[in-house]
């Protein structure tokens, strides 16, 4: 398939947002000769490059050191002082390494030749935006404008924080009430946790992650108690107030937790206030995306989306997968290459918690309730570092088998670096491993990832 611009428009495409979904497809169609204009009010790379997945990284690992000092003892080393860490170098640091992405963002749209254009867009028709009093008329119009954090209406609602504002908070907080049961809120818990902050999560529901594996919701709730995350279930926040000068948090049972910060963790919406489309009539679906199609078309066919904002699977690797795979239907695939298809199964996805969370695949859980008789192993133990460390952190792995096929169909793990292992495992699901193949796999002596090809005997 050949792409050959159409005259009647300024440009092929039109992509609303330059976030990491955004900016990919942009990227690609400029390759293929379209026309690309890409439209953006704020930093370039979006929610993960600024204020998610990146910075979130960042300061993950900046926790870990506290852990990393005392556990050193343990294997000879004497510290010379108390290690003192220090709130603004690292919020310098960071906002250093942004700076520098949104450079590389920028450069990389400028190699495809694609035209930035600064300012808030707003549909005025099915093939056309206005930007600061200017139109743009294109064939295609991409929305890509991610999500944004959700606050439910309480009284004080003025007076808390989202993950937005985490990462440049004026003063570190000596206390931190963390309000929401999911990855984000669990991420934000552990990490401030580990860097030296007194916290206490309020979760509504009976159990962190929902969605998640239950050992693993389960391990991890108490591993973070174990690291001395304050972990409070069944809790409903009634109100936020002032008092004095910090906060005071009131429960739906009448205890008053004081707090320095509040970060309210609930979830997050698709960002599709104030762009137009209900004046077009394009769809909403139920989480309030934008409805689309297989091939991402929403109800007006000119308009397509991506990303956070369809409110499918809110994964940064995701949106990117999606913005090259509707390249590839709209201007033809790369020369050569087949027309590439997005696959919503077995997504890995990691969560960064102390410990990490890896998982792939159907949760035991999901498994029982499409396949019927599964098979499932599960190890729970100390890594062997933790032999010498001194720390009482332990590491769980677990494999869900289809019985009839003999197929892994899910992989989950609790552990130091178990976001990089249990990504090389992803591929293996992907391609259909049985658990045969991985029993003949043999491990490498001695790690933790070892665990997944030597667990023999089936749980009760």
């Amino acid at each position: 398939m050949s792409f050959t611009p159409d005259p009647a428009f300024e440009f092929d495409l039109l992509v609303i947002g330059a976030g990491s979904g955004g900016v990919r497809a942009a990227r690609m169609a400029g390759q293929r000769g379209a026309r690309v204009a890409v439209v953006e009010s704020g930093p370039l790379g979006g929610t993960c490059v600024n204020v998610g997945c990146v910075p979130k990284k960042l300061y993950s690992y900046a926790a870990e050191f506290a852990d990393a000092f005392e556990q050193s003892r343990g294997f000879g080393w004497q510290l010379a002082g108390t290690p003192r860490f220090d709130w603004a170098t690292l919020k310098t640091n960071r906002a250093l390494e942004i700076t520098r992405l949104n450079g590389i963002y920028g450069n990389l749209l400028a190699g495809a030749g694609v035209e930035l254009v600064r300012g808030h867009a707003t549909l005025t028709g099915p093939h056309e935006a206005t930007v600061n009093g200017r139109t743009l008329r294109a064939k295609h119009v991409l929305v890509a404008t991610g999500g944004t954090p959700r606050v439910p209406d309480i009284p004080g609602r003025e007076l808390v924080v989202t993950s937005n504002e985490m990462f440049d908070l004026p003063e570190f907080p000596q206390r931190l009430v963390v309000v929401g049961g999911g990855y984000i809120a669990s991420e934000f818990a552990s990490i401030f946790n580990g860097l030296g902050a007194q916290v206490t999560q309020l979760h509504r529901g009976e159990q962190l992650l929902t969605g998640f594996d239950g050992d693993v919701r389960r391990f991890i709730a108490a591993e973070m108690r174990k690291a001395g995350v304050d972990v409070r279930l069944g809790a409903q926040v009634a109100s936020v107030a002032r008092a004095g000068g910090a906060l005071a948090v009131t429960l739906a049972n009448g205890e008053v937790l004081p707090a320095d910060t509040v970060l309210y963790a609930t979830g997050r919406v698709p960002h599709t206030q104030g762009l137009g489309l209900e004046a077009l009539g394009v769809a909403l679906g139920d989480g309030g995306g934008i409805a689309v199609n297989a091939d991402y078309r929403s109800s007006v066919p000119s308009i397509h989306a991506i990303g956070d904002v369809t409110a499918r699977v809110q994964l940064t690797p995701v949106a990117l997968a999606e913005g090259m795979v509707l390249v590839d239907h709209l201007f033809g695939p790369r020369a050569g290459k087949p027309r590439r298809e997005m696959d919503y199964a077995f997504i890995p996805t990691a969560v960064f918690t102390h410990p990490n969370i890896g998982t792939v695949g159907f949760t035991e859980e999901q498994a029982r309730e499409k396949f019927g008789q599964i098979t499932v192993f599960r190890a729970d133990f100390k890594a062997l570092k933790h032999t010498l460390s001194g720390s009482g952190e332990r590491t769980l792995m677990k494999l869900v088998v289809d019985a009839a096929s003999d197929r892994v169909v899910g992989l989950h793990m609790v552990g130091a670096e178990a976001g990089e292992i249990v990504q090389g495992f992803a591929v293996a699901l992907r391609a259909g491993a049985t658990k045969a193949v991985f029993d003949s796999t043999i491990g490498i002596h001695p790690t933790a990832a070892e665990e997944f090809v030597t667990m023999r005997e089936p749980v009760a």
